[in-house]
């Protein structure tokens, strides 16, 4: 399969020398187009760094990370915008909707930016919320949407602009189970229907039993990684229980 993202030997410190902490210690995986990844780990495991570091929105201390063959550790100003623009996809645990425009237009918003013409973003958000299943809302403000429908109209958005990764952050924490659910088989489609690259960090076990791949993150190394291959999701989400476990500590920090 063709790699997309390379993360290459990283640290990440903070602080400075007289109290330093290493985030993340010397981490490397590659991930390959089309892949669903989750990253799991107790709070302090270092995997919400991780994805920091591999959106940009945190610098790393050593080591590379190339999307496509680009160095993204290197990129700055405009340069660095115009990345997050157009090639990253964010889905946040808080959804990041602007409360004074309709899911329309949140999701629309980052074609518009982008100068794409008006038949051309209105065919896009028809395809993308017939399949997120968010065409009956699209004329609704956040107000008057449930959790998972903002979080569906979240996910249209980071989607809309075709990135060549979306990160999602802790997408169903704010979630009840019906909606969680609901939304993770809107991302499943996604990876499976359009190709979409998802790398999401997350700390419930059901949440991660929806990805093709599960590397799990202890004090800012990699633990252990389990691929899904032929299994169903029941015995995926078995394993990850096993590995959750391993990792020691309350296992309620983990799930």
């Amino acid at each position: 399969m063709e790699k997309i993202l390379e993360i290459l030997d990283i640290e990440k410190y903070y602080g400075n020398k007289s109290s330093l902490t290493k985030a993340i210690d010397h981490i490397s995986f590659d991930v390959s187009k089309g892949e669903f990844i989750s990253i799991m780990g107790a709070s302090g495991s270092g995997k919400t760094t991780l994805l920091n570091c591999i959106s940009t929105i945190d610098r790393v201390t050593s080591g590379h990370i190339y999307l496509e063959g680009q160095d993204i550790t290197k990129l700055k100003g405009n340069s660095l915008n115009k990345f997050r623009r157009e090639e990253l996809g964010f889905i946040f645990q808080d959804f990041n909707l602007l409360d004074t425009l309709t899911s329309y237009e949140n999701i629309a918003l980052a074609l518009s930016i982008q100068n794409v013409k008006f038949k051309e973003i209105d065919k896009k958000i028809k395809d993308i919320s017939e399949k997120l299943g968010i065409k009956d809302i699209l004329n609704k403000y956040p107000y008057q949407l449930s959790g998972g429908q903002k979080q569906r109209v979240a996910a249209a958005r980071a989607i809309i602009t075709n990135p060549k990764l979306i990160l999602a952050d802790e997408p169903t924490g704010a979630l009840d189970s019906k909606s969680a659910k609901m939304l993770l088989e809107s991302l499943e489609n996604l990876n499976k229907e359009l190709q979409a690259t998802i790398l999401m960090v997350t700390h419930d076990a059901f949440t991660s039993s929806y990805a093709s791949r599960v590397i799990f993150i202890k004090d800012g190394k990699i633990f252990h990684e389990l691929i899904k291959g032929n299994d169903s999701r029941k015995e995926f989400f078995d394993k990850i229980i096993d590995v959750v476990t391993l990792l020691g500590g309350n296992l309620n920090d983990a799930l």
